[in-house]
């Protein structure tokens, strides 16, 4: 319930795109955080990693769109 008394909605009806959203958040956080030890290649994978989820998540986001 809400503060006024109303229900509250659940606004997250895509389970798919939360998901990405916070895989995208979980690895942006770990590389900022272990960046100084990782290796070039390593950052250069999560970096495509971080490329991808994008992509993915864009693609996601698109497809929840009503069309004009």
């Amino acid at each position: 319930m809400s503060p006024r008394g109303a229900p509250v909605q659940e606004r997250r009806h895509n389970h798919t795109l939360r998901e990405l959203l916070e895989e995208l958040v979980g690895l942006a956080r770990d590389v900022a955080r272990r960046s100084r030890g990782l290796s070039p290649e390593e950052l250069e994978q999560a970096q495509e990693r971080l490329e991808w989820l994008a992509v993915e998540i864009g693609r996601e986001a698109a497809r929840l769109e009503p069309p004009e």
